[in-house]
């Protein structure tokens, strides 16, 4: 049952080849057998997943069931899960049990999946290796000692050892797609307010958004259907109807025009990884569509506006969580202050403290026009850029990560060179823009992800020229060896 794809699941538990509860135990079972080598989940909820899964049951006996009825899934442990611990990765929030249920959480359920977990994460989002957590690093499945990207490196490896067909993840800078490709699998980040925001606990309000982790698009499809929509609790959410996004997943590609930014592939972009992409495209090609040259000049300085743009927001976000209220409470403090100090000392990870700093520094008197208002300048040239562009090409295509998976510990000292893991990805966010990650093939053994960029919410035809590749290729079947 774990090597078939949700659609195929879905199809099987209609046709009574098995049950719900049958497929959600085989998923916890693989949880319990493997994950110890990945810790790729912080909570496992058994029992109330079993009692979905019964739920689930009835509903597809009744002839009341939707595609992802009964289909078992990991949620990324920053989405609010009512009655369930909410860590966000953090010793910060290592005792929160969540009181309401996001708005994700609550479309999910109600569409009939079984949440079976909550998925490790870095700390508070912060991080693209996932070795940030309170918990532990996550180790990438094709390479235990590699990383498995981050900061949803969790629900990417969980996914790609086929311990769950899909799964959840937040993209700030990244963190849906990066891992997505160093972990071979599919994960898409939708147009900025598609999905909503409430009950996902925040990093940077501007930038995050929830996408699915599917091992096809054509799962992909399936659960950000379920995901997305409007919410009048989320103010950052765009009232508009929810497409169809399986409807054109077979639509021809001839005559796609793809743009290709030099700034994506230009110094520090791995050979391996060049080469990997290059045969993608070509594969394109043969498919009927073209390739454009185009440029994307303020690319360099999405880095540095991404991060005084994101961790001012943190610094704002993170503020509530003084000791007081819920959360991590130092003990036997002397005073108000001492309460403050010492529980942000103590319950907060080195990463999240350095970006609290960091966008203290940039928000405080003095210093705001200097570097925030200057950061959301470059952030509408950034954006224009992206606006040019999409005047001359449908789809904007290039590497996702400049490398293939690195080792733990290998960049945990030097945070710039950690950042500049995200070049390819952070001005997607920065826009507003949906992107993909597609699994394109290997370079040093480790998966490479082909990054796909849309206009503004054409979520639909992403799916669609990744789905095309789908037909055509074979590297989003390959598993880890030991997982299959």
């Amino acid at each position: 049952m774990h090597q078939k794809t949700l659609v195929e699941l879905s199809a099987a538990l209609g046709r009574g080849e098995f049950s719900s509860e049958e497929l959600t135990r085989a998923c916890l079972a693989r949880v319990a057998a493997l994950d110890g080598q990945l810790n790729s989940f912080i909570t496992v909820t058994g029992e109330q997943a079993l009692s979905a899964a019964r739920a689930a049951d009835r509903r597809i006996q009744a002839g009341e069931a939707g595609t992802l009825t009964g289909i078992p899934f990991a949620h990324k442990d920053i989405f609010c899960t009512e009655g369930v611990r909410t860590s966000c990765g953090s010793r910060m929030l290592d005792n929160f049990v969540a009181p309401y249920d996001a708005t994700v959480t609550r479309r999910l359920k109600d569409a009939g999946a079984v949440m079976i977990g909550k998925t490790n994460m870095d700390e508070f989002a912060m991080g693209s290796s996932n070795e940030t957590s309170y918990y532990g690093p996550v180790k990438n499945p094709w390479d235990t000692a590699a990383v498995p990207g981050g900061s949803s490196g969790g629900s990417a490896a969980a996914v790609a050892a086929r311990l769950v067909p899909v799964a959840t993840g937040t993209d700030t800078g990244g963190s849906i797609r990066q891992p997505a490709a160093l972990c071979g699998i599919t994960g898409i980040k939708p147009t900025y307010g598609r999905v909503s925001r409430y009950g996902m606990i925040a990093f940077a309000s501007s930038l995050d958004q929830g996408g699915p982790f599917a091992r096809t698009a054509e799962d992909a499809a399936v659960m950000l259907a379920a995901m997305a929509g409007f919410d009048p609790r989320d103010s950052t959410s765009v009232d508009r109807p929810v497409d169809d996004y399986r409807a054109g997943l077979s639509d021809s590609l001839r005559g796609l025009r793809i743009g290709l930014p030099k700034e994506y592939f230009g110094a520090g972009l791995d050979g391996g990884v060049a080469a990997v992409i290059e045969a993608a495209l070509a594969e394109y090609q043969r498919l009927g569509a073209t390739l454009v040259d185009i440029s994307l000049p303020n690319t360099a300085l999405s880095v540095p506006a991404y991060y005084v743009v994101a961790p001012a927001e943190c610094s704002s976000n993170l503020s509530r969580f003084d000791g007081v209220r819920y959360g991590y409470r130092a003990e036997n403090p002397r005073d108000l202050e001492d309460l403050y100090k010492r529980s942000r000392g103590e319950g907060f990870g080195a990463e999240v403290k350095r970006r609290i700093m960091i966008g203290t520094y940039a928000l405080s008197a003095g210093y705001y026009d200097a570097y925030y208002l200057k950061a959301q300048q470059v952030r509408r040239l950034i954006r224009e850029d992206f606006l040019r562009a999409f005047e001359r090409v449908d789809v904007i295509m290039g590497p996702t990560s400049p490398g293939v998976a690195f080792r733990l510990g290998e960049k945990a000292d030097d945070p710039v060179t950690m950042y500049l893991s995200d070049i390819y990805t952070i001005a997607v966010n920065l826009a507003g823009l949906p992107g993909m990650s597609i699994p394109a093939g290997f370079a040093a053994g480790l998966p490479v992800g082909l990054q796909l960029i849309g206009n503004y919410f054409e979520e639909g035809r992403l799916l669609a020229v990744g789905h095309q590749y789908q037909q055509v290729t074979d590297w989003h079947l390959r598993c880890p060896q030991g997982f299959a």
